[in-house]
């Protein structure tokens, strides 16, 4: 960890109430909905190879804790071993049902345990696998200070960040830290579920056009793509 001084946070205390208030109305609501995408999504995911439904990876969270995340299993088994380290547009190591959840971002859905358990809140930083936060830390000075809250199932870096790059992801969670509140978070929601049900989540520059109204400073364009550790996630951690 760097000696860096934390930019000043702002107060984070009503985020139990805000996960605990949504979590409630969204299952009693949006149950159907739920029931259907918990039965149909695995269904989908194992009649297309018969492989495994989930995989599970280790995350760094608030204070550099080390907790597990499931997710709906996107590539192919053993993809590591059938292309480059880095994916590109049309991988076709992603499967069918595996592009689509990456398009709504509803291959993080089982995640939502994490925020029942308080390991995660709905709105905060995005929760890096333990290689990447110890490298990014390494790579861009302070770059730990995004742990001093719950990280979040989507956020600001998550929604206006088109380029997915290091240091943007950085500047966008410290802008964050200092702008937090439960109406900043309620607006990130619904920009995070305009992007799912329109499949923006993998369309990252269609998600920019509200930046400015928020920041400063405008995300770049492009996308830097995931890693294929999900590939070695997937293969060797599959439930």
């Amino acid at each position: 960890m760097s000696g860096n001084q934390s930019p000043r946070t702002a107060s984070g205390n009503y985020k139990l109430w805000f996960d605990i208030t949504i979590l409630v109305l969204a299952h009693l609501f949006l149950f159907p909905l739920f029931l259907l995408l918990c039965t149909g999504i695995p269904i989908l995911i194992w009649l297309e190879d018969r492989g495994p439904v989930f995989y599970k990876q280790q995350r760094v969270g608030k204070n550099g804790r080390i907790f597990s995340v499931l997710k709906f299993r996107t590539m192919v088994k053993d993809a590591e071993s059938r292309g480059p380290a880095w994916t590109t547009e049309g991988d076709p190591r992603v499967t069918r049902v595996g592009r689509l959840l990456r398009r709504t971002a509803l291959d993080e859905m089982p995640e939502i345990l994490n925020i029942w358990k308080r390991e995660m809140s709905f709105v905060g930083p995005r929760a890096l696998d333990v290689e990447e936060q110890k490298s990014l830390e390494q790579m861009v000075p302070g770059f730990e200070n995004r742990l001093q809250v719950l990280p979040g199932l989507t956020g600001l870096a998550q929604v206006y960040d088109s380029a997915d790059e290091a240091h943007n992801k950085f500047r966008y969670d410290s802008e964050y830290l200092q702008l937090m509140n439960p109406w900043l978070d309620m607006k990130l929601l619904v920009l995070s579920v305009r992007n799912t049900v329109w499949a923006k989540w993998d369309r990252r520059s269609g998600k920019t056009s509200d930046a400015n109204g928020v920041l400063d400073f405008p995300p770049k364009d492009g996308r830097q793509q995931e890693t294929a550790k999900e590939g070695h996630a997937e293969s060797n951690r599959q439930l």
